[in-house]
């Protein structure tokens, strides 16, 4: 469930008077998603979609991800843009949120990628942060570790519940990873959530990338790590490494990595892996059931983390 905002069609049509997107057709709410709600709307120009920024969405972070997605795609890189309105802004409000029309970006989602889908997702992910390198804006990582750290402090006294014995698996982690967390790794703009939901396909072709809104500034080799967890595991929990071994190469087809980074991915992946077992921890045991809120099982990252911790080089990912 991803409409959080209900909008009238009468607060819509006075919204849209500030754009120049012809009249209101027709909308309705997009289900999929977790963060914000989202519309797809119909007017007498083109379809848009419309977002309203719900409570994680800082608004003092939103010219960083806009500004980053007209950045990328006078770079080439193929992602929505945000329509601006008449006065020359990108950022409106509708039912009391903060809100912004995005160009609609054709194509889907994919259930079931295969090798080839992920040695094009492994090309765009390089692509992005090339073509980013030089983007003006920054933004720190909020879920970095000190951010992991915080939500382990909210979830950790019930961790029990979902899996014994994971307390004592997770502190361990922490310091492992707090004690030999690369510095000094190539790094700029990252994605850190190109999970399949955020990748359309035309057919076999990657047609964009969308949902900017955890990009950040941090290692790109740690988003590379997340982009491992995401596409490279089926839904037993094996790691598939013809899947991984795509995705490496489609990477570096576009962006070398150097020695530092292929010598970090483990620490990196597992690093990755452990940050998203605990966002979806804490809201598994602090949100209530029948909440808005769309809650994921934390157990396939629990799995996850558990396979990265007997990885010893980044060879085990398919590293060529």
């Amino acid at each position: 469930m991803a409409v959080y905002t209900d909008v009238t069609e009468v607060e819509l049509t006075e919204f849209l008077r500030g754009y120049d997107v012809g009249g209101l057709l027709s909308y309705k709410g997009i289900a999929e998603g977790s963060e914000n709600s989202n519309f797809l709307l119909h007017t007498e120009h083109a379809p848009f979609i419309l977002t309203l920024y719900e409570r994680r969405v800082e608004k003092a972070d939103l010219p960083f991800f806009l500004g980053l997605m007209e950045h990328l795609a006078k770079k080439g890189i193929s992602c929505p843009l945000p329509v601006r309105r008449r006065d020359g802004a990108v950022i409106g409000t509708l039912a009391g949120k903060p809100a912004a029309l995005i160009t609609f970006l054709e194509g889907m989602w994919l259930r079931r990628p295969n090798a080839a889908n992920c040695r094009e997702v492994g090309k765009a992910l390089a692509a992005l942060h090339v073509a980013s390198a030089d983007f003006t804006l920054s933004r720190p990582n909020a879920l970095d570790i000190e951010g992991w750290r915080t939500l382990w402090a909210g979830s950790r006294e019930r961790a029990h519940e979902v899996d014994p014995g994971l307390a004592a698996e997770v502190d361990r982690d922490f310091a492992i990873l707090a004690a030999g967390w690369p510095a000094g790794l190539p790094a700029g703009v990252i994605h850190a959530d190109l999970f399949p939901d955020n990748v359309f396909f035309l057919g076999n072709r990657l047609s964009g990338l969308i949902d900017f809104y955890f990009a950040c500034n941090d290692l790109y080799a740690y988003d590379l790590a997340i982009c491992i967890n995401a596409w490279c595991f089926e839904k037993d929990g094996a790691f598939n490494l013809t899947k991984g071994r795509a995705l490496l190469e489609g990477y570096l087809a576009a962006r070398p990595l150097s020695d530092a980074e292929i010598e970090a991915l483990p620490l990196l992946a597992r690093g990755a892996a452990l940050r998203f077992m605990l966002t979806r921890l804490y809201d598994w045991l602090t949100i209530p059931d029948g909440a808005l809120v769309q809650k994921r099982d934390p157990t396939e990252y629990i799995r996850k983390l558990r396979f990265h911790r007997s990885i010893v080089s980044a060879s085990e990912y398919g590293m060529p």
